[in-house]
């Protein structure tokens, strides 16, 4: 249509990914809680549609105590039985557990470095890396040292496929095409966030 905005190729004209691509991917949080549900939910993706992801999500917010790994962490055998008996989630046990597992191990992070925020954004890249075409990865070295950091810290069901998903959502990286209308918002953000970025 006339007049729309340039965007990345990706979204389709489903407004709730349009929505979470002008207003969410790629900017950073500041609530450790949300940087945790992103996570988590790029582990639940894996061999899905985002989009899908994206339908179930207040699910998964009230199936996961709004993703305060705190609560989440204390999560035991009921819990997972209750959650793989939730048809508006996806009721993978694999991720599930890793989900509370991971809970924990977010707790143990918090206790040692001081912030969870802090810590994944000491991750972040000044500049994207990319194919010799130009095309963006489906992972990088960076974020395969960061999916092998959180292995050795306990983490599971993220490798680093899923690392740079989540890089990307969080802005670590700025996978916005150059030409979409939210490159230059998404990078003042990023930049304004991590001093490192300056």
């Amino acid at each position: 249509m006339a007049g729309d905005p340039v965007r990345c190729g990706w979204p389709t004209d489903d407004p709730l990914y349009l929505g979470y691509h002008d207003d969410e991917w790629g900017r950073p949080t500041t609530d450790p809680h949300r940087l945790f549900e992103k996570v988590c939910l790029e582990g639940f993706q894996s061999g899905l549609s985002w989009i899908t992801i994206l339908r179930k999500r207040e699910n998964f917010r009230a199936a996961f105590a709004g993703f305060d790994f705190a609560t989440v962490a204390g999560f035991g055998g009921s819990d997972v039985e209750r959650l793989l008996g939730d048809a508006g989630i996806i009721r993978h046990r694999g991720k599930i557990e890793a989900t509370i597992n991971n809970a924990q191990r977010a707790c143990e992070m918090v206790e040692r470095e001081g912030s969870l925020v802090d810590w994944f954004w000491d991750w972040a890249v000044e500049t994207p890396d990319r194919g010799p075409d130009g095309s963006v990865p489906a992972s990088t070295d960076r974020s395969a040292a960061l999916a092998k950091e959180l292995k050795r810290r306990g983490w599971r069901f993220f490798g680093p496929t899923t690392a740079y998903a989540f890089m990307q959502s969080e802005g670590l990286t700025n996978d916005h095409e150059v030409e979409c209308f939210v490159y230059d918002a998404c990078e003042a953000e990023r930049r304004a966030f991590h001093p490192t970025l300056r």
